[in-house]
């Protein structure tokens, strides 16, 4: 069902625009690392550009984005969506999975002892051999500040698509933590997430 389909994370893209060193990725950096969220319009015009490669033809996930009211609004400028999953986590458990997030600083690899997704060497990268790192908005201060936001400005969206039909609530719930581990793996969230769209299909939802 969701074969060869991207996943456009518009942090992804963010951070490679710093990586980079444009001119686009050095107006984001400030923002990046002060734990801001990056201004509306920037936002729109990357995913704008995002949406014309060809790979984005047959649908796409959406990582990160909408964000706010005028993204949301935006988003239904754009495209008609299938479905919003709402993950819901406890922020407690966020701050702690968040701020132990490490990742490579050559290849963006991802690895979190907490979820037991550790490399075979302290520090280095599987794919890469690259450094591991702690991305500057992954710090527990910034972390509060984007929770802070996403109060403010991400949650009223939920009412948004709540009324559509098309918002699908996936939770955390600490009974799926496996023997030894301090969090939910993945791959439970993963199937917990596929279960939702499955059942959206057959009650005569709009997924392809």
């Amino acid at each position: 069902m969701l074969d060869n389909i991207p996943h456009i994370s518009t942090g992804d893209i963010f951070r490679e625009a710093i990586k980079s060193g444009t001119p686009l990725g050095k107006k984001i950096q400030s923002y990046v690392n002060s734990g801001a969220l990056v201004p509306d319009s920037i936002v729109i015009e990357v995913l704008n550009e995002r949406f014309l490669k060809s790979d984005a033809g047959s649908g796409w996930i959406l990582d990160g984005f909408p964000r706010t009211r005028e993204q949301a609004l935006a988003l239904d400028d754009l495209t008609d969506i299938d479905a919003v999953i709402n993950l819901m986590v406890p922020e407690h458990v966020l701050i702690s999975r968040i701020s132990t997030r490490r990742v490579c600083a050559n290849c963006g690899a991802i690895y979190n002892p907490g979820t037991g997704i550790l490399p075979k060497k302290p520090g280095i990268c599987d794919k890469c051999s690259g450094p591991l790192i702690q991305r500057d908005d992954d710090k527990p201060e910034a972390i509060k500040k984007r929770l802070a936001l996403y109060r403010s400005q991400t949650e009223p969206l939920l009412n948004h698509y709540a009324a559509s039909g098309k918002l699908l609530n996936v939770e955390w719930n600490e009974r799926d933590i496996p023997p030894g581990k301090t969090d939910v793996p993945p791959e439970i969230m993963v199937e917990k997430i596929m279960l939702k769209l499955r059942t959206l299909k057959k009650t005569g939802g709009n997924l392809k």
